[in-house]
């Protein structure tokens, strides 16, 4: 990311130091200039629009996750993933109570709403695009390409949630979503069918070099069938969750389904 700029987080501190005195809709762009010391004209300079400030490293995060990604080749594609997502979460739990802030507004406002659902629709389409190629960039991957971009910006987001709620420190945070992120691979088989794509069928959760599972070692499926072809086993069912509020619930109940 760039370095920062000295009069962007004046204005960016000024926003949100004022939306907890006057709350979103009680500030305007000229109460945030002249708290901040700039002009009005300047305010527009440095964001577009008020909603801007409340989300002002949204651009630098794509760019970041994408020159992660764009390093990637298929066999290493799952570590890019995980640690892509991970700037994320990580740049959230640098930020401290201003994230938390941020969370409070976009459940207040429902323009800030929006706007992060578009947001995260934009970090969804650009680990799609990366999976895709990864995968081979044909018609029979791009679904699967998509679901499993969704996938993965569901489990940052359900990790991301319970720190921002108070119910983990961010300590825990990184661990359990490598944790969460290893946990659907082995539920929704995400690379099992892609080993002549995918250098092998490297799983997400499994860096390259670590011992396989029991499954792997028997040369199959638990079921006793060639990897990604089971002998007498219904296809993997893919899952997708838009909503990560209630993936604490459903968890157990999908994976009882799935023993």
């Amino acid at each position: 990311m760039s370095e920062p700029n000295p009069q962007r987080e004046r204005v960016i501190e000024a926003a949100f130091q004022l939306f907890a005195e006057r709350g979103y809709d009680g500030t305007t762009v000229e109460d945030i200039a002249a708290r901040a010391g700039v002009g009005r004209t300047t305010f527009f300079r440095l964001f577009r629009t008020k909603e801007s400030v409340v989300f002002p490293a949204h651009e630098h995060l794509l760019a970041a996750i994408e020159a992660r990604l764009a390093t990637a080749t298929p066999n290493t594609g799952k570590v890019a993933l995980t640690e892509a997502s991970g700037l994320v979460l990580n740049h959230y739990l640098g930020e401290g109570e201003r994230a938390r802030q941020r969370y409070g507004l976009t459940r207040q406002v429902e323009a800030l709403r929006e706007r992060e659902r578009a947001s995260i629709h934009q970090y969804e389409r650009l680990f799609k695009r990366f999976i895709h190629q990864w995968w081979g960039g044909d018609l029979t991957s791009l679904l699967r390409a998509e679901l499993t971009a969704n996938a993965v910006v569901t489990a940052h987001n359900h990790v991301l949630r319970a720190w921002l709620r108070g119910s983990i420190g961010a300590e825990e945070a990184l661990p359990w979503f490598r944790e969460v992120i290893a946990e659907l691979d082995s539920m929704l088989v995400w690379y099992g069918e892609h080993g002549d794509v995918a250098g092998g069928g490297q799983q997400i959760g499994r860096t390259a070099g670590e011992s396989p599972g029991p499954a792997d070692a028997a040369g199959g499926d638990a079921g006793g069938g060639t990897r990604g072809v089971p002998a007498s086993q219904p296809d993997p069912a893919v899952i997708v969750i838009r909503d990560a509020a209630r993936l604490e619930e459903l968890l157990p109940r999908i994976q009882r389904m799935l023993s």
